[in-house]
């Protein structure tokens, strides 16, 4: 076997060997550099071999591993400048192989270049090849090595680096796609927290801007977070929440009230202009060098240094902002912005929510005032009416007992709704956008329920539990759950048409299953609720989960319960969270 087959035939084991790495390594690229570069250095009989990434940030490419050093001058981490003339950057500029037979005989070495001189005299370089890593066409670094002899790498080892470049680019392109799917996940769970607080927290929103803090902190790697608010009349700036800080600073912040018109603050103009405002390095900017107060205080006391504002808009208007700081210099980017975008509409959510809620509790008391001198049956049945429909709450009174509120098992028909694609809707959309969908779904879909006679049901951000069988009794609880389900996809059918049109992409399932619960009043005096408990509320929940846009899935007893009247087919075994045995899925026929 000659030189060239060898070659081949170890070339041809390292790349399954590199292969395998790639696809044990979905979150690390540097066991595949390391295997790339060693299998490069034994192959091409290179002593020194080192794999280059250009980093932006630092304006030059990065020497990101290194195989065989290490050399006097060069380690990990060592930047070459994109105004060196080395191969290794001129490979990565003009996106080519470099090749150079003997650095001891070309034009630079001869003029005397330093970095020439220094690679020939002191390190002992003589033969050197560089070969780009190419992604799309385009170099996103390069892979130099060397020889201590006069020895030109052969054609057949050109293209062997260029093989293995190939692969090393294939790892961080897989790498960055699963960083990317995790980092969607995390956006997308941080966002269903969000809204979960939103939906729980009605009276109070400084439990949403915690949890709003505390995710933008962990997903920009922005270590001290504040939100900020404008009062009623727009006429002041309290800081409201802050993440990351303690101490003195922390009881400044408290103290925080700034006049909107007049502040020079940067977080003040921010919500003054309605505009996002980034600043690279606070420490190099006018305010600090002109000795401003709160500028020294947040760099000097707090090490910030890369900062970001982005306003919260509400009715065209900014009504406060959330801001970011590192305590390094690292702007943020595009994507950190469109992410604080997102919480911001959210926060902007829990603001409107809690002054809808006041604004309502005032109401709320005005009418008190107004029957106070009613007789005690009808304060029994406003009490009632706000947490049960009508209908119920004339059936208890009715029956002059609340004995049928209080705990007790019953058959159910347990239907689960939501919008499919509703936390992505939230992330891009305006807030009014999002309160308007979200008003006209419940109003359509409140409609429906009170049509088909439900005992109960319950609002949850865009999720809905409609209950049949109690504490209004009914012949048939799976049938009315399917009849209303039936109905309510039908208008939703419509309504995401609609949506369509204006550019929201949004979706419907639903989840009905049949089977006895733990039924009856939870709360305490002031605080109460008409709720159900069991594994037939679990599975309905679950099967809502699963279901897909325009998908009714029904449970095994539901589904047998209908059957005469409604088909179906199986989907076959499912395996729900929170439910221990798999559980065989019914799909309604669409027909």
């Amino acid at each position: 076997m000659d030189r060239n087959e060898q070659l081949q035939a170890h070339a041809y084991d390292a790349t399954v060997e590199i292969l395998e790495l790639i696809s044990q390594h979905r979150d690390d690229e540097i066991p595949v550099f390391d295997a790339v570069l060693e299998n490069i250095a034994r192959l091409c009989n290179a002593p020194f071999a080192s794999l280059n990434l250009f980093k932006p940030d630092k304006k030059g490419l990065e020497l990101v591993r290194e195989y065989g050093g290490p050399m006097k001058r060069i380690k990990p981490g060592h930047i070459w400048p994109l105004d060196s003339d080395t191969l290794i950057v001129r490979a990565y500029f003009e996106g080519r192989v470099k090749h150079q037979p003997d650095l001891a005989d070309d034009d630079l070495y001869r003029r005397g270049d330093p970095l020439r001189r220094q690679a020939v005299d002191k390190e002992g370089v003589r033969t050197f090849l560089g070969v780009p890593l190419l992604e799309n066409g385009k170099a996103i670094g390069s892979i130099g090595l060397f020889r201590r002899e006069v020895k030109p790498f052969h054609e057949d080892e050109i293209a062997l680096v260029e093989n293995f470049a190939a692969q090393a680019v294939i790892a961080i392109e897989n790498v960055r796609q699963f960083q990317e799917v995790q980092e969607r996940l995390a956006r997308e769970q941080a966002s269903a927290e969000v809204l979960d607080i939103i939906s729980r927290s009605r009276a109070d929103e400084q439990p949403v801007f915690g949890i709003i803090l505390e995710c933008i902190s962990r997903l920009c790697r922005a270590p001290l977070t504040l939100l900020h608010i404008t009062d009623d009349s727009r006429e002041r700036v309290r800081c409201a929440a802050y993440r990351g800080t303690g101490g003195e600073f922390a009881s400044r912040l408290s103290e925080f009230d700034e006049e909107l018109e007049s502040s020079e603050l940067v977080v003040v103009e921010a919500i003054r202009n309605s505009t996002i405002i980034q600043v690279d390095d606070l420490a190099d900017d006018a305010l600090y060098h002109a000795g401003n107060e709160w500028r020294r205080r947040i760099v000097d006391e707090e090490g910030a240094r890369s900062f970001l504002s982005v306003p919260l808009i509400s009715g065209g208007q900014a009504a406060g902002t959330i801001t970011l700081y590192r305590r390094e210099v690292l702007p943020f980017t595009e994507k950190d912005i469109g992410l604080v975008k997102g919480f911001a509409a959210q926060a902007v959510i829990a603001i409107e929510n809690v002054r809808q809620f006041k604004a309502l509790e005032t109401l709320n008391a005005e009418l008190g005032e107004r029957v106070e001198e009613q007789v005690s049956e009808i304060e029994r049945m406003s009490k009632l009416k706000r947490f049960l429909p009508a209908a119920v709450a004339d059936a208890v009174v009715s029956s002059g007992s609340e004995k049928m509120l209080s705990s007790h098992r019953a058959l159910l028909g347990v239907l689960f709704c939501d919008i499919r694609g509703f936390t992505a809707f939230c992330e891009t959309a305006e807030p009014e956008e999002t309160i308007e969908v979200l008003q006209t779904y419940h109003e359509e879909m409140g409609k429906l329920i009170d049509a088909h006679g439900a005992g109960v049901d319950h609002r949850m951000g865009d999720g809905i539990m409609v209950l049949f069988n109690d504490p209004l009794p009914c012949e048939d609880p799976a049938s009315d759950a399917v009849k209303l389900a039936i109905a309510m996809r039908a208008r939703m059918s419509d309504l995401c048409s609609g949506w369509k049109r204006m550019g929201y992409r949004l979706g419907f399932g639903v989840g009905i299953s049949l089977g006895y619960a733990t039924v009856g009043m939870v709360g305490f005096e002031g605080r109460s609720d008409y709720t159900a408990s069991g594994t037939a509320i679990n599975i309905a929940s679950r099967l809502c989960d699963e279901a897909e846009d325009g998908d009714i899935l029904l449970s095994t007893r539901a589904a047998i319960a209908v059957e005469d009247v409604f088909s179906s087919v199986s989907v076959g075994e499912v395996s729900l969270k929170g439910i221990r045995e798999p559980v065989e899925v019914f799909r309604l026929d669409s027909d």
